[in-house]
């Protein structure tokens, strides 16, 4: 590596991956960002990128976890634009392209009431009203203007799935501390 290039470092244990590096941006070391997220908040006020190369696609230069100091993120068209401390140049940018990007949990904006960040949402149990298990949310999907819970659940030994709009009309109460959700749902629907 270069001098001014990424430094190694561990990956934090609640390290989330929020999108991928498309590639250099202009001729002054910034690079576009592909974020996972319609709203990448967690891009824009993390300081400390973690980067591991793509397990296919484009291969970034290095190995391995390095740690960006990022100096700015900001909106771009459909994507993010970032420059870092470490990155002076094109060259040294076109290094990381198809790096997959992560942050800490820790350090993501405190949601506003009532928001939730998908990444907190997987893995919660899901109840109805009578206290009937529905499942596991195993993802989230968007379609359109709103959010539906996709819950796993098993039916006979056989592995299926349910969806859920994430509206205040069928989800009465999420509860992180509890790891549950309870919803206005019948396992019938």
């Amino acid at each position: 590596m270069h001098p001014g290039a990424p430094e190694p470092a561990p990956l934090p244990a609640d390290a989330v991956e929020v999108g991928r590096i498309l590639d250099a941006w202009g001729i002054k070391g910034w690079f576009k960002v592909q974020p996972y997220s319609a709203s990448p908040e967690a891009l824009f006020s993390s300081k400390r990128w973690f980067l591991q190369p793509s397990e296919h696609g484009a291969k970034p230069s290095f190995s391995g976890t390095v740690r960006l100091s990022i100096k700015e993120a900001r909106d771009h068209a459909a994507a993010v634009v970032a420059s870092a401390h470490e990155i002076p140049d094109r060259t040294a940018a076109e290094g990381l392209k198809g790096a997959r990007i992560f942050i800490a949990r820790s350090s993501f904006p405190t949601p506003e009431e009532g928001e939730y960040y998908w990444v907190d949402l997987i893995g919660l149990a899901v109840v109805n009203r009578e206290g009937v298990a529905l499942g596991t949310v195993s993802d989230l999907m968007a379609t359109g203007p709103q959010q539906v819970l996709v819950i796993a659940y098993q039916d006979s030994g056989k592995p299926l799935e349910r969806m859920i709009p994430f509206v205040d009309a069928y989800v009465d109460d999420v509860d992180l501390t509890a790891r549950r959700i309870t919803v206005d749902w019948q396992p019938d629907y």
